[in-house]
């Protein structure tokens, strides 16, 4: 049987933001939309942005987005199947190789070919992506005509700016923002592994001669490539959680470990400008109202952008807290030594957690929330 094209709006965008193994919350939530739609048809979001481990999901969706029902049931089955030897080295030997390897590299000269140096080893996860993705079916997907365009975002470190990569059917052009561009490329697992390199964790990505670092790192507007590509609607799932205190509130007296603040500048980085951006194309949309449909006409770049977002019911660092002995004994190590124990508050732990058992009750809970929000969800994407 012939597969149909999406028979959605084509200026219909996905984003998906970063968060390490919690974006597995992000594969639950689109496997409820896929419950929504017939089997054969195309992906519902012809214009696809991701970012960080968001990015890694956006690419898995752009290479099957001719099924969407399949290119979710693959994610998901992947996701349900990870470990965390599959996404970076565990084991003692590879662990403390790679940490004294760094440390044997600040003795280095300065014209010596230095590797980038992090905590842990995420070669894995490049293997994986080899072999999981097929990056020339997203040209094909955009030649028939199931998508229009996909963006994976990453940050230089080499001059502070965020750069969207991206591939599209032609129509959008090359951006020149404050701090942002967009850069027309072929997309391929080096931009994957930069996107997803969170800073200092993950070691950097060199492309073109330039550092790159996990996306959600200077980051400024994250609607923003998705809106350069042509989105009039915008759905975003999200990993910004309610805050659930392992302890209660009377008991805690003591200032924040340095892996509680840690965690907290990896929520700020992954979550804080989402809600900025998103209260921004708010006032925007407000301000439109305000001004005539003759003026609006004449300045193509105003546009209302309509925008639906889910986020997680419930905390994930409580969720993590749970499946702390999951980890293998050289990590639970490592974050010990950080201070980060199954007790901690730090959200490191729910980050680092690619483990099948959390990542699975993530899928479930984004899959109980967005089937809570089940008649806005066929609003928004006029089902």
């Amino acid at each position: 049987m012939i597969q149909k094209r999406s028979y959605l709006n084509s200026n219909n965008a996905l984003v998906l933001t970063g968060g390490g193994a919690r974006a597995a919350y992000q594969v639950g939530v689109l496997s409820a939309i896929a419950k929504l739609i017939p089997r054969n048809h195309g992906i519902p979001f012809p214009i696809l942005s991701g970012t960080s481990a968001g990015a890694i999901n956006t690419t898995a969706l752009a290479c099957h987005a001719s099924c969407f029902n399949l290119g979710v049931k693959k994610l998901e089955w992947a996701w349900k199947n990870f470990n965390i030897s599959s996404i970076y080295h565990s084991d003692p030997l590879h662990v403390f190789g790679h940490i004294g390897q760094g440390m044997l590299a600040s003795f280095q000269a300065d014209y010596a070919n230095k590797k980038p140096r992090s905590i842990l080893n995420n070669s894995p996860l490049r293997s994986l992506l080899n072999q999981i993705l097929d990056f020339k079916r997203i040209d094909q997907n955009i030649a028939r005509g199931y998508l229009s365009a996909v963006s994976i975002t990453a940050s230089s470190y080499s001059n502070g700016d965020s750069i969207s990569f991206y591939q599209s059917n032609g129509i959008a052009l090359p951006w020149t923002r404050a701090k942002r561009r967009g850069v027309l490329c072929q997309l391929n697992t080096e931009h994957l592994m930069a996107s997803a390199a969170i800073p200092m964790v993950f070691p950097s990505v060199n492309i073109r001669n330039q550092h790159f670092g996990d996306g959600s790192v200077h980051q400024l507007s994250p609607l923003s490539p998705a809106i350069h590509l042509g989105a009039k609607k915008i759905f975003v799932i999200g990993v910004d959680q309610p805050k659930e205190s392992l302890y209660p509130i009377e008991n805690i007296s003591h200032p924040p470990s340095s892996a509680t603040v840690a965690g907290h500048l990896l929520d700020s980085i992954f979550a804080d400008t989402m809600h900025s951006d998103l209260e921004r194309l708010k006032r925007i949309n407000q301000t439109l109202k305000l001004i005539s449909a003759e003026d609006r006409k004449a300045n193509a770049g105003l546009q209302h952008i309509d925008t639906f977002v889910i986020n997680p019911s419930h905390d994930f660092n409580a969720i993590a807290a749970k499946y702390y002995y999951d980890l293998p004994i050289t990590i639970r190590f490592l974050l010990r030594s950080a201070g980060i124990g199954n007790d901690s508050e730090s959200s490191i732990l729910s980050y680092l957690l690619f483990d099948k058992n959390f990542c699975s009750e993530l899928i479930k809970l984004g899959f109980d929330d967005a089937m809570e929000k089940e008649q806005s969800i066929r609003y928004f994407l006029d089902l």
